[in-house]
């Protein structure tokens, strides 16, 4: 329910412009959005629960006196200082009796445990990725450039309601997201893009490649999620028609097909 196979989208907002998407993500459909939204909100509390933890053994000053109630969030946050607004909010989730009870019950680990399961937790509930995006953009005349989604919680969702098959960054945590891994090729380096064939284990994959001028390894498309055959195919076929449409001296290094044949690579 979660993820799917990989699947493609393809966007054309120009006759010289497309953008292949593959992705793991399925359509965003009433009950995955509450599934996701579930999981968000599980996620914050699982973050609060091991910082608040954090604060109460490291960073707590039994002298301090309790925080006044109501808290005045707004005031803090009008003077502009976040680490006091940080520090006013942790002492308040400490007295609180979920606070009491994560100390109590982290009461018997030592100093080290506790802060070694704590940030273990914290990498987990801020880096893990429900879904895999790569995308690749043609430009012709200009180039192609490569993407693959970032281990955070960025997770591009197609918006496919009004049958547009736009797309949308979805930030699920303001504190977790990075970069995209990108990469440009101008046009004048690409020699060529082929489809090649490799092992894996006992199964051939077929896999989009780039070859770059003056480079000796090739550029792998969509490296992590490795589509299928036929993904692959239509994908070759768009790039090359944005690419090469209306250029009679381009000869494919590959035959007719752009196949390079069976490679001597193995992946396990």
């Amino acid at each position: 329910m979660l993820t799917t196979a990989p699947h493609l989208y393809l966007r054309r907002p120009s006759p010289t412009t497309a953008e292949f998407t593959v992705t793991t993500c399925p359509p965003l459909t009433l009950p995955l959005r509450l599934c996701l939204l579930t999981i968000s909100l599980l996620r914050v509390a699982i973050f609060t629960a091991a910082t608040t933890t954090i604060y109460s053994r490291f960073f707590f000053d039994p002298s301090r006196p309790p925080p006044p109630i109501p808290i005045s969030l707004i005031d803090l946050l009008y003077q502009g200082d976040i680490l006091l607004l940080a520090s006013h909010l942790l002492q308040t989730l400490h007295f609180s009796p979920p606070g009491q009870f994560l100390a109590s019950i982290t009461q018997p680990l030592s100093n080290s445990a506790l802060a070694v399961v704590a940030s273990v937790i914290t990498y987990f509930t801020l880096c893990t990725q429900l879904h895999t995006t790569e995308s690749l953009l043609v430009l012709r005349g200009l180039g192609i450039q490569t993407s693959t989604s970032s281990s955070s919680f960025s997770s591009p969702i197609p918006n496919t309601s009004d049958g547009s098959n736009r797309w949308r960054g979805w930030k699920w945590w303001f504190w977790g997201t990075t970069p995209t891994k990108t990469r440009f090729i101008p046009t004048e380096k690409i020699r060529d893009v082929l489809i090649n064939e490799a092992f894996r284990g006992f199964e051939v994959r077929y896999y989009l490649i780039v070859i770059v001028e003056g480079e000796e390894d090739v550029v792998v498309v969509f490296p992590k999620l490795l589509p299928g055959r036929k993904i692959v195919e239509e994908v070759w076929r768009g790039v090359r028609g944005c690419l090469y449409e209306g250029d009679p001296n381009h000869q494919s290094l590959g035959g007719s097909w752009g196949q390079t044949g069976t490679s001597g690579r193995k992946d396990s």
